[in-house]
């Protein structure tokens, strides 16, 4: 038997949850990957704030934080969070997502966010989510982000005017969105 970090593995990458002592780490690629993400998102960009960030997103039931590392070198090249899960009936999170620039344009995150739909989808039982639907919420100016949940087998299901506060104004938002039935255009994956 053979121990690993991750949850789950690709070919490239695997998903771990975050920990403090990514700390350093991920607030230097935040800053280096400042251009890439503005004006989508705004990630912690302070050992102070990603502390909290990354224990809100280990701890307690409602959402659940990824990190996406490079399996040769451990290097995170971005994270996925599943926030805003509810259970019952619904079964479903929402996504918030962010590569880092070294790893941009490599299909690491692609990949990445192939194996948080394969993690979201598993059964509690086997170490997953359970969850039935994801949900992504993308700026409709994003094409990168477009794209990406395109090609991870998202279906566009409308748009939500002044849906989210993204760098100081109420933005609108398309609404992408894919159920467990859905086939998963990355294939199975290992989990670790």
């Amino acid at each position: 038997m053979t121990f690993s970090i991750y949850l789950r593995e690709g070919g490239r990458v695997g998903l771990r949850p975050f920990r403090l002592a990514d700390g350093p780490e991920f607030i230097a690629r935040v800053h280096e990957s400042r251009e890439l993400r503005h004006p989508w998102l705004s990630p912690p960009g302070t050992i102070e704030e990603y502390e909290p960030y990354a224990a809100r997103l280990t701890e307690g039931e409602g959402r659940a934080g990824f990190l996406v590392c490079e399996r040769g070198t451990g290097a995170i090249a971005g994270f996925v969070n599943v926030n805003n899960i509810v259970r019952g009936a619904f079964q479903c999170g929402a996504l918030g997502y962010g590569a880092f620039a070294h790893a941009a344009g490599r299909g690491l995150f692609r990949e990445g966010l192939a194996l948080v739909r394969a993690h979201a989808f598993a059964p509690e039982a086997e170490g997953g989510l359970g969850l039935h639907r994801l949900e992504a919420n993308v700026q409709p100016g994003n094409t990168a982000s477009i794209a990406l949940v395109r090609g991870a087998g998202f279906r566009l299901e409308g748009l939500s005017p002044d849906f989210l506060k993204v760098d100081g104004a109420w933005r609108d938002h398309e609404r992408w969105a894919v159920t467990a039935e859905m086939q998963d255009p990355g294939g199975p994956h290992r989990t670790g």
